[in-house]
């Protein structure tokens, strides 16, 4: 009996040695005077073969619904293609049944993890579930890189579907996305997110793209934070700017916010061309205007409700077409970058442009330019452009203030080098001062012209005229 059990013991795992050890002592201590029988004996034989079996077992899934890739086979030194086995675990991370939903048709999977167990996996194709309705998952912990024969129109991460398999207005929801490097190795994006709600993208490095680093489209509130993307690896001053290309995010849709994120190269950082979204502490220096790069552009004429606040644009400026709505303040603009105002319908309606600071080159350059070629602005409304700090730049504003002094009947004050419409000034406040106690003059707003006002007395006195513009108000 003790050389079977231990033939048996050298033949299992250190753990079922304990067990047996246990169990053998049991039967051939001499305070159990009890014999086993032959029946027991194979029962206690079979309960082990099964904790073996248990022990060996190659299921990539522990008590804290923790999937790792390399366990279905994916090769962490990216010398093979890993495609097929990341695609497997994450097949299994949504496949066994859930009890609960989210929204409609959008399963609960509690927050099951697939771990890319820090390694560096090459992939041939997108990482996508394999059905819609997936929710409370997170991808996590490692490198994903484009092979030479991945599609070039194709993102490392898709978290899209096709239009038969869904018919939900959302495909996913609550996903997370989180310390993650993607390397599209010039072959496509990084990461898609398509029709999806309430997906976090955290701590993730985006590089080598061609298209987008992250491109959002529909769906609602995704949240990209704490995040580095850049086509090329560099940290400024590239001799190979000028040829940069791509867009770092890509907004094209409504709610979502990019915070503490840095886009340090690609054509342009943030293209938004969705309703009401937030970007804040955003230090783009991607492609320096003077090359033709553009930290933020917003494409969505007429309807733009964006808020950038307290961000960093580093020799990159802010294009926005026809906006209406927009929010910028506590913005720091460095090596001549602007606010370009772009006409497509000549609508700005509702823009704060304010308590920002520009730092120049002193080389004539404005704060605040305007893109008339398509046509005037011609429908301005309530544009507070006030409370900016210049230095070696052009200060521009909708508020200004002008003095001048004379002696006769006409004062004109010029606000053509400070306001930034020309030919729209909508409020005038003018005070005439003269220190002639013998005189008393009659004096009014005589004319508005090009930028100019005209202040006019009814008799020739020697005075001083303040005058206050404001071209914003409604």
């Amino acid at each position: 009996m003790a050389l079977h059990l231990y033939k048996l013991m050298n033949l299992l795992p250190l753990a079922t040695f304990i067990i047996l050890n246990h169990i053998c002592n049991a039967y051939s201590s001499p305070a159990n005077p009890l014999t086993p029988s032959h029946h027991d004996i194979h029962v206690q034989i079979r309960k082990l073969q099964e904790l073996k079996s248990s022990l060996s077992q190659t299921k990539p899934v522990s008590s804290s619904r923790l999937y790792g890739v390399s366990l279905y086979g994916a090769d962490p030194t990216g010398k093979t293609d890993s495609t097929d086995a990341i695609l497997r675990a994450i097949s299994d991370a949504v496949s066994e049944e859930r009890v609960g939903l989210l929204m409609d048709g959008i399963s609960n999977h509690g927050g099951v993890q697939i771990s890319l167990e820090g390694g560096i996996y090459v992939i041939s194709r997108p990482m996508k579930f394999p059905v819609a309705g997936v929710g409370n998952i997170v991808i996590f912990g490692g490198t994903l890189k484009a092979s030479d024969n991945f599609t070039s129109n194709d993102y490392l991460i898709d978290l899209s579907t096709s239009s038969s398999s869904s018919n939900k207005n959302y495909n996913y929801e609550y996903i997370t996305l989180r310390d993650i490097m993607l390397d599209c190795n010039y072959r496509g994006g990084g990461i898609r997110v398509v029709n999806s709600l309430r997906t976090s993208i955290d701590n993730c490095y985006v590089t080598h793209f061609t298209t987008n680093g992250i491109l959002v489209q529909g769906g609602h509130e995704t949240y990209i934070r704490n995040s580095f993307l850049g086509q090329h690896i560099t940290a400024g001053g590239d001799p190979h700017e000028r040829n940069f290309s791509g867009t770092a995010i890509n907004l094209a849709g409504n709610d979502n916010a990019v915070t503490d994120v840095v886009i340090f190269s690609a054509g342009i950082g943030i293209m938004v061309s969705g309703q009401a979204n937030v970007i804040s502490g955003v230090h783009c220096y991607n492609k320096a205007t003077g090359l033709g790069g553009t930290g933020v552009y917003l494409k969505l004429p007429g309807l733009t409700q964006t808020r950038i606040v307290n961000s960093y644009f580093d020799f990159t400026g802010i294009i926005t077409e026809d906006p209406v709505q927009l929010h910028v303040s506590g913005c720091f603009f460095l090596g001549d970058a602007f606010i370009l105002l772009k006409s497509v319908h000549g609508v700005v309606n509702g823009v704060n442009i304010v308590d920002n600071m520009f730092s120049g080159s002193n080389r004539g350059i404005d704060i605040i330019q305007l893109d008339q070629k398509a046509g005037a602005f011609n429908n301005v409304d309530q544009v507070v452009v006030n409370n900016n700090n210049v230095k070696g730049m052009n200060m521009k504003a909708t508020v200004a203030k002008g003095v001048t002094k004379g002696n006769g009947t006409l004062w004109t004050v010029d606000f053509n080098r400070i306001l930034v419409f020309p030919r729209h000034i909508k409020f005038v406040q003018y005070t005439l001062m003269t220190s002639q106690s013998n005189v008393f003059p009659n004096y009014v707003l005589r004319n508005i012209t090009n930028n100019k006002v005209f202040i006019e007395s009814n008799i020739a006195v020697e005075g001083t005229v303040s005058v206050t513009v404001d071209q914003g108000l409604s």
